[in-house]
C-alpha cells in the first residue's frame, strides 16, 4: 500500500489508499498512531484525492483517530472525496462531527 503521511506543525495530513477496506484501515490507524505518539498531533486532514472504495472499516477507522484525538471540533477533516465516499459519510452521520472540503 502506498500512502504519503505528512506533518505540518501539528497537522497530519494522510494520502488515503486506492481502497479503503479492513486491511488498509488498520495500517493508517497503526501508522497515525505511531505519528502521533511520537509527535504533538492536534489534527488530521485525509485525503481521499485517489479513494476509489470504502467500506464500513473506513469509517470505523476515522472515528478511532477522532476519539484519539480527543474528539475536538475541526481535529479530523476528510478532503476531496468522490460522491460515493461523501454520500457513506453522510449516511454514517460522519457529516455532524468532521469538516469535509474539496481542497485541503
Amino acid at each position: 500500500m502506498e500512502q504519503n503521511y505528512v506533518l505540518q506543525g501539528a497537522c497530519l495530513y494522510v494520502r488515503m489508499p486506492a481502497e479503503l477496506d479492513h486491511e488498509t484501515g488498520e495500517e493508517v490507524k497503526q501508522t497515525t498512531d505511531k505519528i502521533m505518539a511520537e509527535n504533538h498531533v492536534k489534527k488530521i486532514v485525509f485525503d481521499f484525492g485517489d479513494t476509489v472504495f470504502m467500506d464500513s472499516s473506513g469509517i470505523g477507522m476515522i472515528m478511532s483517530r477522532y476519539r484519539a484525538l480527543g474528539m475536538r471540533k475541526n481535529c479530523v477533516e476528510v478532503c476531496k472525496a468522490n460522491e460515493r465516499i461523501r454520500k457513506i459519510l453522510c449516511l454514517s452521520g460522519m457529516h455532524k462531527i468532521i469538516a469535509m472540503s474539496e481542497t485541503y
